[in-house]
């Protein structure tokens, strides 16, 4: 039905490994749900499981803390081994206080701890942010397009804070084979109003609404997005970071 939004959550994955095929235990998840992947659908997947798949993971006992981590490991009452994990993946600290380390990284992405992160992982180990979270997402729609002769899109996501608001939400990491804005600047709104700054952050929305059937205690790393209309494209989620020119609050 035209204007409807199936959100399909993919129940089943196997826990992932360094070196595993993500994008085949993902076919063989959605035949076992009885999932029949159709031309536009979006392919949604949790970091952690990609990260997993391509040995984004560290053991913090290997882990030796640096000058700097142990002084602000005291400092935030953290594990010096994490807050040195989370130096290695920071382009930068951006602020630090009450317990938190917020940093930019390698991507660009301002989060929290570099994005790394020890829930759904074995004891005693650490995922990291993939290298190129975009380029993780061409691979898999790449294979999963050749393998299923349709026409998709993979968005690939992480659980992100927000300044000024308490809790959090899922957003957009990675994409491939979709527009991560819509652009309708330059539109009248129903009333005649000229849009002239509205961009809606499409990946981010979808993002969100695949989180409502993936949540952290589901272990449901993957889902579909059926019926969201969107423009095709791969400028990947690097196209919306925001330049530090346009930047109010750096």
């Amino acid at each position: 039905m035209d204007g409807v939004v199936q959100v399909i959550p993919v129940k089943g994955m196997p826990r992932v490994k360094a070196g595993d095929r993500l994008t085949l235990q993902i076919l063989d998840s959605l035949k076992a749900n009885g999932v029949t992947l159709e031309d536009s659908d979006v392919v949604v997947v949790t970091q952690k499981v990609v990260s997993k798949a391509e040995g984004r993971i560290v053991s913090i006992e290997e882990v030796k803390p640096g000058r700097k981590a142990l002084e602000l490991a005291r400092r935030l009452r953290k594990d010096p081994r994490t807050v040195q994990v989370v130096l290695q993946e920071a382009k930068r600290v951006v602020r630090f206080g009450h317990g938190v380390l917020i940093t930019e990284t390698r991507h660009g992405f301002i989060c929290a701890n570099s994005g790394i992160d020890q829930s759904n992982v074995e004891e005693g180990y650490i995922t990291l942010l993939p290298l190129d979270p975009d380029g993780s997402a061409r691979r898999m729609r790449t294979q999963l397009e050749r393998r299923t002769g349709k026409k998709l899109a993979v968005v690939i996501t992480d659980t992100f804070g927000r300044p000024w608001r308490e809790g959090q939400i899922d957003v957009a990491i990675g994409c491939s084979g979709i527009r991560p804005l819509e652009d309708l600047v330059g539109t009248t709104d129903p009333y005649g109003h000229l849009l002239r700054v509205t961009q809606p952050a499409v990946v981010d929305e979808i993002a969100s609404a695949a989180e409502l059937v993936m949540h952290k205690h589901s272990l449901t790393p993957v889902s579909v997005v059926r019926g969201v209309r969107y423009r095709r494209g791969d400028l990947g989620v690097k196209r919306i970071i925001r330049p530090w020119r346009y930047d109010l609050f750096r």
